[in-house]
């Protein structure tokens, strides 16, 4: 098993270093299909985004149900937002949620670290900023950290999971029987 953001992972699929994919960027895994890498896509889990920052809540977002909207909001106060950069599945969604905001996120008041959603939840943390995380992470963080659930619950931010094997007929190495098996 290695574990990698969802873009790295359709990455090593295509080049033919694994037999399966499990990843949560729906955009992603279906041109990975159409682009004949993957076949026989599942759904297998679920969890959701939250938007999280500090308790203080300089930007005004707490209770917001509209991801959008939050968003919108950090970037018209300026507020410090923390990006994964990284084009994981977490990441490819805020690049959307930005996208239907109509911003650019870009400026002194929004960083990508390039970096796994732990290591983002900590520099959050050390910064007093916000961020988009999977709840399953911020959950496990949750004790070590003092970000806060400050946005939640828009349909938006429905994170779901799919796993599927690397095509043989495009990846010769693709151990179908394998994956299937999985």
């Amino acid at each position: 098993m290695i574990a990698v953001g969802t873009g790295k992972a359709l990455k090593i699929g295509e080049a033919g270093d694994v037999d399966v994919v499990f990843v949560h960027s729906r955009a992603a895994e279906d041109k990975f299909i159409a682009d004949g890498y993957g076949v026989n896509r599942r759904d297998v889990m679920y969890n959701d985004f939250i938007i999280i920052g500090p308790t203080e809540d300089p930007a005004g977002i707490k209770g917001f149900k509209d991801a959008i909207k939050a968003l919108t909001t950090i970037s018209k106060k300026g507020a410090l937002f923390i990006s994964r950069g990284d084009d994981s599945g977490t990441h490819k969604l805020e690049i959307q949620l930005w996208k239907k905001a109509g911003i650019a996120p870009q400026g002194k008041w929004y960083s990508e670290s390039g970096q796994g959603m732990g290591a983002v939840l900590q520099i959050a943390n050390e910064k007093k900023a916000y961020t988009l995380a999977d709840r399953g992470t911020f959950l496990a963080y949750a004790k070590k950290i003092d970000l806060v659930v400050l946005c939640e619950g828009d349909k938006a931010l429905f994170n779901p999971y799919g796993i599927m094997a690397v095509n043989p007929a495009k990846v010769p190495s693709a151990n179908y029987v394998l994956a299937m098996a999985i």
